[in-house]
């Protein structure tokens, strides 16, 4: 498994991240990663991996950020992580609200310094062993994969296998309900088994949020294992709608898929092809009477196994070929195509009137200050609407400033 970082193989760890990887592929229970966690190794990748993020320079509630820490040395640091996890303790977490597209505000919470760095510590030994059981279509937060990916899978499902029906499910709070008991358990069935992390783990989960006290449930919008975490929560729905006919065991092994589909649509299975990214999913149906059956089974999948509402507001079955959908800031449509439908992909209006204030906003900017930062930074913007819009069959060229 590979990321950005190279520092992997700077600090010898490659191995044991793929030893992990591959243990947990052959099903094996880990009750020592304690030892790996603390390991000098570890906690120097988590420190210099922090100290790379931007983020660092954010303060917790106790003031400090990584400039606190780059003067001590690899010893200090070292010692100063094991020294705390040995009767873990996190501190207050600061509370922020970042404004939302509908005018609501997120919450996002901001370890202090140390506590990232022990979260990056147990992120990375933890995330080889969950890679290793997580479904191949979920995208979100997870290495060398992106909203490119599974928009991809969206298309592939709607211009080959024909599917044109779609399951939206909106998860309320999702993020901020996520069940502790429910998500320790989880982590204990995927084989991490090792009680001491699980109790340190649990204790980060309830720290304390200043200003609202501890938490009874959901992970912080903000810590460096909550992405981890929340994919392992909705793992469990995703291997259980991929078993429902995906990946449902036959008799005989089929080579092929559409063999496969011949002789599983006469019986009562209900056809349908996850595709998620984070709390963001969609199941892809044949025809509206599986969609609808669909959207009961996985409401009633989410409130009895995971301990999750959805949004019934929000929620819906959509007839691609008469409504269009929304995924990841992208529109998806089935339209006529010779003699074929296939996926029609945009922005979703919302998304196109955010762009076009912000691009007034560094046009102005430019006006009052015509330097070559804000010029830089209008591009820079540009570009970015440009890189992560340019797989939408429909697009505009993108203008830029030259100064």
């Amino acid at each position: 498994m590979q990321t950005t970082l190279r520092t992997w193989e700077y600090y010898n760890l490659t191995d044991t991240f793929t030893k992990l990887h591959e243990d947990a592929k052959n099903e094996c229970i880990f009750k020592n990663l304690y030892d790996l966690i603390v390991s000098r190794e570890n906690i120097l990748l988590a420190y210099r991996t922090i100290k790379s993020n931007t983020g660092s320079k954010t303060a917790g509630t106790d003031g400090r950020t990584i400039n606190d820490i780059k003067t001590m040395s690899e010893l200090e640091i070292v010692t100063l992580i094991n020294s705390k996890l040995e009767d873990y303790k996190p501190k207050k977490v600061r509370r922020v609200l970042i404004p939302k597209p509908n005018g609501k505000k997120r919450p996002l919470g901001i370890p202090c310094i140390v506590d990232r760095i022990i979260q990056q510590c147990f992120k990375q030994i933890l995330e080889p062993i969950a890679e290793a059981k997580f479904y191949k279509h979920s995208y979100g937060f997870r290495p060398l994969r992106s909203t490119h990916h599974a928009l991809a899978r969206v298309q592939h499902l709607i211009n080959i296998s024909g599917l044109h029906y779609v399951v939206d499910i909106d998860i309320k709070g999702f993020f901020d309900n996520i069940n502790h008991t429910v998500l320790l358990k989880q982590l204990w069935n995927i084989g991490i088994q090792d009680r001491k992390v699980l109790r340190i783990i649990s204790k980060m989960l309830k720290a304390e949020i200043d200003g609202e006290g501890i938490p009874n449930k959901g992970v912080p919008q903000g810590g460096l294992s909550s992405p981890l975490l929340s994919n392992i929560v909705l793992n469990d729905l995703d291997q259980w709608v991929a078993g429902q006919w995906e990946n449902f065991e036959t008799n005989k092994k089929y080579n092929r898929n559409s063999v496969k589909y011949r002789v599983l649509k006469d019986t009562n299975l209900k056809e349908g092809y996850i595709v998620r990214y984070a709390d963001d999913f969609k199941i892809l149906c044949r025809n509206s009477k599986t969609a609808f059956k669909w959207y009961h089974a996985v409401r009633l999948y989410l409130k009895d196994r995971l301990k999750l509402d959805i949004s019934l507001e929000k929620s819906k079955v959509v007839n691609l070929r008469k409504k269009q959908s929304e995924f990841l800031g992208f529109t998806l449509k089935v339209v006529p195509k010779k003699n074929k439908r296939v996926a029609n992909t945009g922005v979703i209006a919302k998304k196109k009137l955010q762009m076009k204030e912000k691009y007034k906003e560094l046009i102005k900017q430019i006006q009052k200050s015509p330097t070559a930062e804000n010029a830089q930074a209008f591009n820079s913007f540009i570009m970015g609407i440009h890189n992560y819009f340019q797989k939408a069959t429909y697009k505009c060229q993108p203008k830029y400033v030259h100064f």
